[in-house]
């Protein structure tokens, strides 16, 4: 008997969401001013106390989640699973940041966000961040399971 080799469609970029998905175009912005515990001197006092790429990643990761998050099940949430992301530019403490997101596309289960971080005229930095949505209880039991116990 010959088997029939089934052959796969390859995936195709949702631009519509499934029923229950946030719509494309949702978009939100977080605004801090930076405070001394975001820059690099934070951390190492031999260098400069500038923006530090992490800081600036987290607030694009909050923006979008907050351009989604009235949009989704009660219940569900949304987590970084994947950013590119270049930084361009230094500002220093002090300095008023607005980090802008905008939900573009879907890619299989994950939400693709356009973002970028300004200040003033400044392009500090600009790149995509993937997140997906979860169920925020299950997840959170997910993560404590991995949590390594020591015995005192």
């Amino acid at each position: 008997m010959k088997r029939r080799s089934a052959r796969r469609k390859p995936k195709e970029k949702k631009l519509r969401p499934a029923a229950g998905l946030p719509r494309i175009g949702l978009e939100a912005s977080y605004e801090k001013s930076v405070p001394h515990e975001w820059t690099l001197g934070h951390f190492d006092p031999r260098l400069p106390a500038v923006f530090s790429t992490p800081a600036m990643i987290g607030m694009m990761e909050a923006a979008a989640a907050g351009a989604v998050a009235p949009e989704l099940p009660p219940g569900a949430i949304t987590v970084g699973t994947r950013i590119e992301v270049d930084h361009l530019k230094a500002v220093t403490t002090g300095a008023t940041v607005v980090a802008n997101a905008r939900l573009v596309e879907y890619d299989g289960r994950f939400l693709v966000f356009n973002v970028e971080a300004r200040s003033g005229e400044h392009l500090l930095g600009r790149g995509r961040v993937f997140r997906a949505i979860v169920e925020r209880s299950r997840f959170h039991a997910q993560a404590e399971s991995r949590n390594t116990k020591f015995a005192t």
